[in-house]
């Protein structure tokens, strides 16, 4: 039966997952310096499977539910993402933007369901939609428009993602996303040769460091297949209302780890925006538990 308080291991199992989902903008933010974006992307899915594929077996979900989830996470989510963060937005600010995946999904849930919005919802959207109004108006040479646009479109897909997860029911969560990352390789490969061109493809395998390996090996490894299982197996021991906040620490990782090691400024500005934006993301997700309505 899950259990309501955590343990020290347990408490200590998460804050490890949020520091490696937070941290790990600063690692696609190296990596980028070597690889073009998509061949990046393209590398991190295909290091996520194999060889887990040869571990995990299939989940009971059609091919066509695995396909929908890899292009929108794979493609949609992070080979935008990753096209943003070459340049056109800062690790600390995508870290917080894409965060906003929860407001999208809320909204396709809603509509798939016929529910309404509640006014907690649309106060908490306001709060959020303040913070990203905020990062727009103090654009600037590490943050611009073009990257706050493709980092919400990003989150919209991740968003859409999950909508897709929901409807595929998978038992296994990390077989899902192994499975479904086979759907995700072949065009972003394929992306990545028609846009990126193959001389860049070429020059960024060839000239890739060991350090630049190993942060493929982190996206796929570390993110990936300890973050899912890692976060998965807490879910399936606690409730939701007790591992699903520790997430809203990851905006505070990206934008630490962002700072310390590659100097990216906090300012007055981006610190009230990013407290909007997080507070935004708790109202949404706390206010149903604390202002429960007594039975």
């Amino acid at each position: 039966m899950p259990q309501a308080t955590l343990s020290l291991r347990h408490f200590l199992l998460a804050m490890a997952v949020v520091c490696v989902w937070g941290t790990n903008f600063v690692v696609i933010k190296l990596a980028l310096g070597q690889l073009p974006p998509l061949l990046f992307a393209a590398l991190r899915f295909t290091l996520a499977i194999v060889p887990a594929i040869f571990f995990l077996p299939r989940p009971a979900v059609s091919l066509g539910n695995l396909a929908l989830y890899g292009v929108l996470i794979g493609v949609g989510q992070f080979g935008l993402l990753y096209i943003a963060m070459n340049g056109h937005i800062s690790p600390g600010i995508a870290s917080l933007v894409v965060q906003t995946q929860v407001f999208f999904t809320i909204g396709m849930a809603m509509r798939l369901t016929g529910e309404r919005v509640q006014a907690f919802q649309w106060f908490a959207l306001l709060l959020a939609t303040v913070g990203i109004a905020t990062i727009g108006l103090h654009t600037d040479g590490t943050t611009t428009l073009l990257g706050l646009a493709l980092v919400l479109i990003a989150a919209l897909c991740w968003a859409g993602g999950n909508t897709a997860a929901k409807q595929g029911k998978a038992p296994n969560m990390l077989a899902y996303v192994v499975w479904s990352s086979a759907f995700a390789v072949p065009p972003l490969f394929a992306l990545s040769l028609a846009l990126e061109g193959w001389d860049s493809v070429s020059t960024g395998i060839r000239s890739a460091s060991l350090q630049t390996w190993a942060a493929v090996a982190w996206q796929a490894w570390g993110n990936t297949l300890f973050g899912y299982a890692a976060w998965g197996w807490l879910l399936a021991r606690h409730p939701a209302a007790t591992i699903t906040p520790m997430a809203l620490l990851i905006p505070v990782f990206g934008m630490g780890a962002s700072a310390l090691w590659l100097g990216e400024p906090l300012p007055a500005w981006k610190l009230v925006a990013a407290a909007l934006v997080m507070g935004g993301l708790a109202v949404n997700l706390l206010w149903p538990r604390v202002f429960r309505p007594a039975p």
